[in-house]
């Protein structure tokens, strides 16, 4: 350990007593404090920790958790150099507990009056040994979380333990898989150097899950999935003092932004017999202690730390000093299989330590208390009976009476119950919205600090090369090549101490569209990166004419500057294009949205549309309902339902099917577009099934298309700043091309003008055009201006306005250049264009209208003045001043039935049930 000078060590000394922020070189030095300087840091620490107790109501309070310890496998892909979990199946009598195993430890655990139920395990054994992967397929498991979900829900079922999964590196998708069935799960950062990582002989060497990136993209996306997570440091395996507070500070940036981190472990390294690091002296416990007092002091009161008691020796009274506020996991019953030299100490013992230096032992659940009371969106509610049962309905800590007793684990029954305001379809363009946001506001999107922490100054955005090359698209479909263009985030999944990027893809992380990432805009950002100078524009404008797939990035975004004779003239281009493609006729469909709810918890940032169960505007149709909302659109001539609704956390993954049946029931003959990609993967999610799986059972129940909505901005840079818990980019695809697989089209969409700027835009049309040229399953391309008026990231400051009327003339020529000979099908949004412009578009490009929707909701939550519904003769009205043909459609661009043409004639496409009903003059 490197020395500081005494004057140094003072001065940080200092500004921690006063309570200022600290930065990574201050907090370096403090992690060198020993004697004197040791014990006022530790005083600093103290009050902090006593400061967040007080705050909570649990002042004078250290907790635990009583635990079994289920080592549910020792295999594992990775080596890293200090493990004695880990090892080889030769070793061992099976390569996972059997399930009787499984649950003879549980039961043990419950009888001795453990509440937590500890899953420990290696990652992805079945990706290294095979001996692994023929037992999961012998079992009938396609991997190893599905034997842990499974065994999760056993443990409930027969135990009433609460499972606390520790599995390793996580997706995005498989924190939405295990949230059901556990109310907390963990995985331990240890460290963000990124050479203990990547040189030979290090710690974490050939170990592809310890990456840095990948791991706090883990935390990142556990966050973005509300569920409350334990990570940690572990101190003393190589790294250096500095890589120590960078450590520190790339947790604090994950706890502040998404505030699930529940809990972070400072854990000192013991050297181990029979691992490569045996020969490392142990970290000192003094050691140990200022690096506590650093993480209390730069995590703040808020978040609970703790040490292992079984590795502080009888240090119990300095780690108390330093901060802690938990002892984390001691079990009565079974040894910490992790450092098995080193058994717990009894519990009566553990409290007696801690009352003498004036602290009383509570103990806790694996889900912290905080979490507990705060209920959702934090717990699902497949296990608010099992946490009720053991929990304290006023403090959150574990009942010292609770009776352990195993509860049904079960989906809800599916049953649609009517709910709310139901009647916000028609309401919303009479009385409105009750409130300009949820009541939850400041909190249920993350941290609006933290958000604005990541965008970076506008002067700092620069411009990509006007000869630059097209990307090109990766297997994966998102964005490949070469260095970033454009915007960058300063923290876009970076510690805000420098360290490393958690973007990076990895082979078990939720890859983000990887070297091609261009960052978002600022907060005063205008949204384009860069421009085009009027030369620039010209030769852009002749490439699109002569060669309209031949246009790079740059190009493409000078021509998104264009204006006057120039825009006009992009216009034209487009327009030509558009009549080669499918010639003069203007289209538009007779449907209905049916938003079956908007009780929602995932937090996008710019939907207005969401809200709590317990929102004076929140709804849920029961089935009955949406049938007899698709029989009023069959009656008014529709052909075409589209079904969407919010991420309801009562709904099983068979709803879905349910609401397509009930349709198909009463209505036989009407196309069911429905279910954006985030529904698919919920839906999958909560059933454990795989996407091609669910999109089958889907097209079973009688869903005929999906809509490609919940696109946005195909850039996790950008998603992650639009919003908190929606599902990465790369999920995106997969479900979308999935379902082409299947035999399922979708359409293609792409919300624009918020944090996003004009090379995002680019990029997201040439992946779209990649993807249908694989693929071939796109049936239009929907533009989306973001309507920002009730938008919470609008409200919150961050995001601009929405696109300017000469970006949106742009943006729509540009995509029927860029798709010419792809996508044949260019739409506008007359729900988010005022009239006007969905004229000029028209006469840019675009060749459809969408359809009449009967009731749109979503928009005009988000104040949209556009009306929730066009008549056919206000339709065709629009279109007359172009002088083109108007005509009906269906869904798949088709032409109607003559019944079908006559009885939406007779009603003008809107049913009378949502008309407006005019005053009299």
């Amino acid at each position: 350990m490197s020395l500081v000078s005494d004057s140094a060590l003072r001065r940080a000394l200092a500004r921690a007593r006063d309570g200022k922020a600290l930065d990574v070189t201050e907090v370096t030095v403090l992690l060198h404090a020993r004697g004197e300087r040791l014990d006022a840091l530790l005083e600093h620490a103290s009050r902090v920790r006593d400061a967040g107790l007080r705050a909570v109501g649990r002042e004078g309070i250290i907790t635990y958790s009583r635990k079994v310890f289920i080592p549910l496998t020792r295999l594992c892909r990775d080596r890293c150099g200090y493990c004695t979990f880990a090892t080889a199946p030769h070793k061992l009598p099976a390569p996972f507990l059997s399930p009787d195993e499984v649950l003879e430890i549980a039961r043990q655990g419950a009888a001795m009056g453990c509440k937590e139920a500890l899953f420990t395990l290696g990652d992805r054994p079945e990706d290294r040994w095979h001996q692994a992967r023929s037992w999961l397929d012998a079992h009938g498991y396609d991997d190893t979380l599905s034997y842990v979900r499974a065994m999760a829900i056993r443990v409930l079922e027969e135990t009433g333990l609460l499972p606390h999964l520790n599995p390793g590196v996580l997706t995005w998708r498989d924190l939405q898989r295990l949230k059901p069935v556990a109310p907390s799960m963990g995985m331990m950062l240890e460290t963000t150097s990124r050479r203990l990582f990547e040189e030979k002989g290090e710690a974490h060497y050939g170990s592809p899950d310890k990456d840095p990136a990948v791991r706090l993209r883990v935390l990142e996306d556990a966050g973005r999935t509300n569920v409350p997570f334990t990570t940690g440091i572990l101190i003393g395996i190589g790294e250096t003092v500095e890589d120590r507070a960078e450590s520190i500070f790339a947790i604090r940036r994950v706890a502040r932004e998404y505030g699930g981190i529940q809990e972070v472990i400072v854990q000192n390294f013991r050297a181990k017999p029979d691992t490569a690091m045996r020969g490392l002296p142990d970290a000192s416990l003094e050691e140990l202690a200022a690096t506590i007092a650093v993480a209390r002091l730069v995590l703040g009161p808020r978040v609970r730390i703790q040490a292992p008691p079984n590795l502080v020796d009888s240090e119990y009274a300095l780690m108390i000093r330093a901060g802690i506020d938990d002892w984390g996991g001691v079990s009565p019953l079974t040894p910490d299989h992790v450092n098995p030299e080193r058994p717990w100490p009894q519990i009566s013992l553990l409290e007696e330590r801690t009352a003498e230096s004036g602290f009383q032992l509570r103990e806790r659940l694996t889900i912290y208390p905080e979490y507990v009371l705060a209920g959702e969106p934090w717990l699902d509610p497949r296990l608010f009976a099992h946490v009720a049962a053991l929990a304290d309905p006023v403090t959150g800590l574990a009942r010292p009476d609770a009776e352990l007793r195993g509860l049904p684990w079960q989906e809800p029954d599916g049953g649609f119950a009517s709910a709310g305001r139901v009647d916000l379809h028609v309401e919303v363009d009479t009385s409105g919205r009750t409130h300009d946001r949820r009541d939850d506001f400041d909190h249920v999107y993350g941290d609006w600090t933290a958000l604005r922490d990541r965008l970076t100054p506008a002067s700092s955005t620069p411009t990509p090369s006007p000869t630059a090359p097209s990307d090109g698209v990766a297997a994966g479909g998102v964005a490949a090549g070469g260095a970033s263009d454009g915007a960058s985030l300063t923290g876009a999944g970076a510690a805000s101490a420098g360290t490393a990027e958690p973007g990076a893809t990895g082979s078990a992380a939720s890859a983000s569209p990887g070297a091609g990432s261009v960052g978002v805009a600022s907060l005063t950002g205008v949204g384009a990166v860069g421009g085009g100078t009027p030369g620039e524009v010209r030769r852009a404008l002749r490439r699109a004419a002569a060669d309209p797939g031949g246009l790079s990035d740059a190009e493409a975004v000078a021509l998104l500057a264009a204006e006057g004779e120039a825009l006009d003239e992009l216009a034209a281009i487009a327009d030509d294009l558009r009549r080669q493609a499918v010639g003069d006729e203007v289209t538009y469909v007779v449907n209905r949205n049916i938003n079956f709810t908007n009780v929602c918890y995932t937090g996008c940032r710019f939907c207005a549309f969401a809200q709590r169960r317990t929102d004076a505007d929140a709804y849920t149709l029961s089935l009955d309902q949406v049938a007899d909302r698709a029989q009023e659109a069959w009656d008014a001539g529709a052909t075409e339902v589209c079904m969407q609704g919010g991420i309801h956390p009562d709904l099983p993954g068979t709803a879905y099917f349910d609401l397509a049946k009930a349709v198909k029931e009463r209505t036989p003959g009407m196309h069911v577009h429905a279910f954006s990609p985030m529904e698919v993967i919920n839906g999958a999610s909560r059933t454990d099934m795989s996407i091609q799986a669910w999109l089958e059972a889907a097209k079973e129940a009688g869903v005929d298309s999906l809509p490609g909505t919940a696109a946005e901005i195909l850039d996790d840079d950008v998603r992650w700043v639009l919003t908190k818990g929606k599902l990465p980019a790369k999920e995106w695809v997969e479900v979308i091309t999935t379902a082409h697989k299947v035999g399922i089209p979708t359409t293609s969409t792409m919300m624009y003008g918020h944090v996003d700027n004009h090379l995002h835009w680019v990029r997201h049309i040439k992946l779209i055009r990649s993807l249908q040229e694989r693929t071939g399953g796109f049936s239009e391309f929907v533009l989306l201006p973001f309507v920002h008026t009730s938008a919470p990231i609008y409200l919150a400051g961050i995001a601009r306005p929405g696109p300017t009327a000469q970006e949106n003339r742009a943006v729509h020529a540009l995509a029927r250049i860029l798709l010419h000979g792809a996508i044949k099908n260019i739409q506008c949004s007359w729900v988010k264009l005022r009239d006007d412009l969905c004229r000029q578009v028209l006469q840019g490009g675009v060749n459809d209208l969408g359809g009449t929707l009967m009731e749109e909701t979503i928009s005009r939550m988000a104040g949209s003045e556009n009306g929730s519904y066009k008549t056919i003769s206000e339709l065709r009205e629009m279109v007359e001043v172009t002088g083109r043909p108007v005509r009906q459609r269906t869904t798949e661009y088709g032409v109607p039935t003559g019944e079908r043409l006559a009885a939406s004639e007779a009603s003008d496409g809107v049913c009378k049930s949502v008309r407006r009903v005019l005053p009299m003059a």
